[in-house]
């Protein structure tokens, strides 16, 4: 990985100390604090402090007089370009620990130096704030950089720095000096120029640092400077900083990002991980194992969905009620809050409010009612019909929990206030599925017609994202409006990009037929895929791999919906015709063997 644009198929000076060959030893090693003696061209091994004897600089193999026929001197062989990279980068690693003497050795041994004695020059005087200094030495890295105009960006930057630390002394007229003699000269960022202008009327120390968004005059700024600055050198000359943690922190993320359970929160530290083993996630720790079998249900369960701060679970059922089950959020259990009941034809579909305050159940193609439930007092707010002719089946919140929009295959499509009273209607559109994007403004709506329109209520005007081949019985979308997760009929799960407008990927194993199944995203930043089956089985995809990761068994029927928790990411819920709610976690054992009664879990191999 190289860092901008810098090359380094520089001559060999850039990268090793003068007088030395790569990987050839000096004749003699310093004498340091940490206890490391000199070795000298004598021969002698001399002790050091932990009392083991250095081995002499002429004889660092027993097999050397051999290997050379007799001559008793065996050559080091010259440092690849890579190998000269890594003790560089350590060196730099070891630098920054405060292990400088360390380095100084490392560096002699292996004939390898840190960085172009220019550029460690001209480190000295950024750090120092010997800024007239600090300008000459730019003359000399001119023409060890691929671009040489980048100087006068460099040279900017400086003053910008000398600039604002004048002002900051209170050296006002040296300031204006540096702004006018030096700065407006360069004829770069004039814009940024006016803006620094602005600084001299700051009145005290601390008003300049907070409109400037500056540390202020010290250590911590000019390192902040020398980081920018060393962005226009190539890294032959002078590499960029902290790059070995850069290169592990790369290495640590690509791995997570492969790991088919990964499903915990990015730690982008490296403080949080061994970086002796790779990265390797347990399928134990995914939410494919059986916590909880919910049976207050006497019927088939046809929805199940978690409110959006996770504490509670909605699911509804043929047996025309909707129970909100309460999660403690501690030990991962749900526990029967409340139970809300009247719904004649059964509730087949349900929504939370954006602020979980509401809940509104829809039931079955042939129910013209939609019920809105305060959750908190279990008390019905708005039982809402427009006709008996009506059928509405699907609905979706406004981001701004004052408005919804509901609608059938009979073609109603409205939209209403809380209290059922109707705001807008669209007339004609035979409505399968809605979801109501964050803009506020636009409503995604699946049709008879197998595709997924964009209708704008305000403007009145509509288009066409998605179109499929066959029925799209249900979809969602992403937290970030980008992805649609479709159940087509007869195909099974796929994933599209609604920006691009295109099918991004087709998931396998899901058995969908013409019955309405409910997918969901899941996980932690929405990494998962989960849907339920005619076969009986829940379903989980990685979303970047068409392949199921787990397939959850145990119930005995069609899986209608699965919800996955939006806050706790190894909490899933499915529903199923079986007449209960499944609560999935990770193994609750270490040895999953040793769970009496409870074999319900993954059944792929990982």
């Amino acid at each position: 990985m190289e860092a901008n644009g810098g090359g380094q198929d520089r001559d060999s000076e850039l990268s090793c100390r003068n007088g030395t060959q790569n990987g050839e030893s000096s004749s003699t090693v310093a004498a340091h604090s940490n206890g490391l003696i000199s070795v000298t061209n004598n021969g002698n091994a001399v002790s050091n402090n932990n009392g083991v004897a250095a081995q002499p600089a002429s004889n660092n193999n027993n097999s050397s007089s051999a290997a050379d026929g007799g001559s008793g001197v065996k050559k080091k062989k010259r440092l690849s370009q890579s190998e000269e990279d890594v003790i560089r980068l350590i060196g730099q690693h070891l630098n920054d620990l405060g292990l400088n003497q360390t380095v100084d050795l490392l560096m002699q041994e292996s004939g390898c130096r840190l960085e172009h004695p220019s550029a460690t020059k001209f480190r000295n005087h950024v750090i120092e704030g010997e800024w007239d200094k600090a300008e000459s030495d730019l003359n000399e890295l001119k023409a060890l950089m691929h671009s040489p105009s980048a100087i006068v960006r460099m040279k900017f930057l400086l003053l910008q720095q000398k600039y604002l630390e004048y002002l900051e002394d209170g050296k006002v007229l040296e300031a204006l000096q540096v702004l006018r003699a030096e700065l407006t000269p360069l004829k770069y960022n004039t814009e940024r120029i006016h803006i620094l202008s602005g600084y001299l009327m700051c009145s005290h120390a601390e008003d300049l640092r907070a409109k400037a968004e500056w540390e202020g005059k010290g250590t911590a700024s000019r390192t902040k400077l020398l980081d920018k600055l060393q962005t226009y050198l190539p890294p032959s000359v002078m590499l960029p900083p902290r790059r070995l943690q850069t290169l592990l922190k790369q290495a640590v993320e690509l791995q997570r990002e492969r790991c088919l359970y990964h499903n915990t929160k990015l730690d982008s530290g490296l403080d949080s991980v061994s970086l002796l083993l790779d990265h390797s996630c347990s399928r134990k720790q995914f939410p494919c194992y059986t916590q909880q079998i919910l049976t207050e249900h006497c019927n088939e369960v046809w929805f199940c969905k978690f409110s959006n701060d996770g504490t509670k679970l909605a699911t509804g059922s043929k047996d025309t009620t909707v129970i909100v089950w309460q999660v403690d959020m501690d030990i991962q259990q749900l526990k029967l809050m409340k139970t809300l009941e009247g719904h004649a034809y059964g509730v087949s579909y349900l929504a939370w409010s954006p602020d979980d305050a509401y809940l509104i159940a829809c039931g079955p193609d042939d129910c013209s009612e939609l019920w809105l439930w305060n959750v908190q007092t279990g008390e019905l707010r708005t039982k809402m019909s427009q006709s008996h002719e009506d059928s509405l089946t699907s609905v979706a919140w406004n981001p701004d929990g004052k408005r919804f929009v509901t609608g059938g295959q009979r073609g109603q499509f409205y939209q209403c206030d809380l209290d059922g009273n109707l705001l807008d209607s669209w007339e004609g559109v035979r409505v399968q599925c809605l979801w109501c994007l964050s803009d506020g403004r636009t409503v995604l709506a699946s049709d008879t017609h197998q595709r997924i329109r964009g209708y704008n209520f305000e403007d009145l005007t509509d288009r066409n994202i998605v179109q499929e081949d066959h029925p799209i019985m249900s979809f969602t979308v992403s937290k970030n409006g980008r992805l649609a997760l479709l159940n087509v009929a007869t195909q099974g799960v796929h994933l599209w990009d609604l920006q691009d407008r295109v099918l991004v990927r087709k998931y396998q194993g899901v058995t969908q037929g013409f019955y309405t199944i409910h997918s969901c995203f899941g996980g932690h930043n929405e990494d998962f895929i989960a849907s339920g089956s005619e076969d009986h089985k829940v379903y989980i995809w990685h979303r970047r791999s068409e392949l199921p990761i787990a397939e959850l068994t145990g119930h005995t029927r069609t899986v209608n919906c699965v919800s996955w928790n939006p806050v706790v990411p190894g909490l899933l819920a499915s529903a199923s015709d079986d007449g209960t709610i499944r609560i999935w976690g990770p193994a609750p054992f270490l040895d999953v063997q040793d769970a009496e009664g409870l074999n319900e879990c993954c059944s792929m191999d990982s």
